[in-house]
């Protein structure tokens, strides 16, 4: 058996990590009911990148929202191991768009933050040493004892993602972690969360409307329209990835070319129906 299928099989075999089973959920402005998901259902197996994409308000970060426990479902299940998601646990690390550093705490310590709410029982030594190892993962070994005010947005965006890591969370969630990145780093960040997220082992989900980044980092393309999952694209490439060798390939190209369907169709319908982009 060659290896991409031998992973290709390992990957089907894994058991399913998070059931997501007929969700619906309304927002309640006063008076007014807004659908923003309808009868949502998707498997994600252990050890998976899945990206979920779509244009804004398709519900995607509702979706994300559900699974971190922040909200409740109106109907439906949310299950991670066979057990009901019942609200935030330190089962799952979200890392959002914007940093959520806390500003009186340099990025060793922060980390250390994320470390200690996992509940691991270690002497101070042993935590301080795991600090390090997860501060150094992502590239700021010299920086560990600046604070988030003295940090690019870039290096705030890899302490989010390291104290995440040190929270030791089966399941990663990420909210369009890189929007607000330049893209060169963007691009060097994207990278990173891919090799760091295969070394730890995780289970991801990570919310973007860039359906490069989509390809380069997931297992599982799944493309939303509003309220619900339009289509599924497994991607059919080896891991790791580099975005320069990606492009121009067969399989690049007829993913590309299918998700642009996918995602373009979704923004046309909209417009037909009126909606304000």
């Amino acid at each position: 058996m060659s290896e991409a299928k031998e992973a290709k099989t390992q990957g089907e075999n894994r058991k399913v990590k998070i059931q997501i089973k007929d969700v619906s959920f309304d927002y309640v402005d006063q008076k007014t009911r807004f659908g923003a998901l309808k009868d949502v259902s998707l498997d994600i197996r252990e050890g998976e990148f899945i990206c979920i994409l779509g244009a804004s308000g398709c519900g995607k970060s509702t979706l994300l929202s559900l699974l971190s426990g922040l909200n409740k479902p109106k109907s439906g299940e949310l299950l991670m191991d066979g057990k009901p998601i019942k609200g935030p646990g330190i089962d799952r690390a979200v890392v959002f768009q914007q940093y959520s550093l806390f500003p009186w705490l340099t990025v060793k310590g922060n980390v250390l933050f994320g470390i200690k709410q996992s509940g691991r029982k270690l002497g101070r030594k042993e935590r301080s040493e795991l600090a390090d190892s997860y501060v150094e993962s992502v590239g700021l070994a010299s920086a560990k004892d600046r604070y988030p005010s003295q940090l690019s947005g870039g290096m705030k965006q890899r302490v989010a993602v390291a104290r995440a890591l040190a929270l030791e969370s089966e399941v990663l969630l990420l909210d369009e972690p890189f929007g607000a990145i330049d893209p060169k780093l963007r691009l060097e960040l994207q990278e990173l969360v891919s090799k760091l997220c295969a070394n730890y082992h995780k289970t991801v989900i990570f919310i973007t409307h860039d359906i490069d980044e989509a390809i380069l980092l997931a297992d599982r393309i799944v493309v939303m329209e509003p309220g619900s999952i339009r289509s599924i694209h497994k991607v059919r490439l080896p891991h790791p990835r580099v975005r320069e060798e990606l492009s121009g390939t067969e399989e690049y190209e007829r993913l590309h070319r299918q998700l642009i369907s996918a995602f373009y169709d979704q923004v046309e319908d909209k417009i037909d129906a009126g909606v304000t982009l």
